[in-house]
């Protein structure tokens, strides 16, 4: 049987398991949601996942608790992501659990996650005497909240977008700290800032925060409201570049950060924390 949403832990009561237990990861496809958007085969982009999570902790080999914090990188074209519930579960079950040396955690970490996702994830641990160098940054960008629109639609809605298909090419970074999104199971509201960075005909910027303010009442996984921005502005705008990276804030201690693009030159963001996050 294919996990789906609803099957998952989100929207249920939950015992914490404070004993390690890989067995709490809840793979979902990510197929489903793809097939929504018209993707097979090849897909239009790649790109990542970064995860960030803040509440990690064990025992040593004397009892005496660690604590770390991970950055956990998802490739895009792995089959599946983690139901985000699941992930913060999994992490608790290490609460009560002796290790040998933060080595065995990572090794454990890097075994179970690349399992539940079906590719191998890169796997970055900070412990507490590298915390002062974790950065923060906003992202760079013409920010379109400058805009005074009028809306009353929250739907996505990629009629919505324009472009002056007819003008020379643009190359821009365009930034919004709007995009709500809502849990696919539970409803919770997903609070996001957005980077729209594209090469190609230049993409109406009022028309682009009208059609992201539309997400406010979508339910959707951050993930794959994403992957569906990419998808609405390549088939609406014909860039010939097109990057999205979105930095959602954090939930349960973990924060997610999808990252979608489909130019060579466009490498792997930074993961700065911002200020909201």
């Amino acid at each position: 049987m294919t996990n789906t949403a609803d099957l998952s832990p989100l929207g249920k009561t939950s015992a914490y398991r404070t004993d390690y237990a890989p067995e709490l990861l809840f793979p979902i496809p990510r197929q489903g949601k793809r097939d929504e958007l018209g993707l097979s085969g090849t897909l239009p982009f790649f790109g990542v996942d970064i995860w960030n999570a803040y509440e990690i902790s064990w025992l040593n080999h004397r009892g005496k608790p660690q604590v770390a914090i991970a950055r956990v990188t998802v490739p895009a074209d792995s089959p599946n992501i983690i139901e985000s519930k699941s992930f913060k579960l999994y992490l608790n079950s290490f609460n009560q659990t002796r290790l040998d040396s933060v080595e065995a955690l990572r090794a454990l970490l890097q075994q179970d996650l690349s399992a539940a996702v079906g590719a191998s994830v890169h796997l970055v641990l900070t412990q507490p005497d590298g915390f002062g160098a974790i950065a923060m940054g906003e992202l760079d960008g013409l920010l379109l909240d400058r805009l005074d629109i009028e809306i009353d639609d929250y739907r996505p809605a990629p009629e919505l977008l324009k472009a002056a298909l007819d003008e020379e090419p643009v190359e821009e970074q365009l930034v919004s700290h709007l995009l709500k999104s809502n849990c696919l199971v539970t409803g919770q509201p997903d609070w996001a800032s957005v980077q729209i960075h594209y090469s190609g005909p230049q993409i109406d910027q009022e028309s682009l925060l009208r059609y992201l303010v539309g997400f406010r009442e979508h339910n959707e996984f951050h993930e794959q409201c994403v992957e569906r921005i990419f998808v609405d502005i390549l088939r609406q705008c014909a860039p010939q570049q097109l990057a999205v990276y979105a930095r959602y804030t954090r939930r349960g201690g973990l924060d997610i950060n999808p990252w979608r693009s489909n130019f060579s030159t466009g490498r792997q963001p930074p993961n700065l924390r911002g200020a909201r996050q």
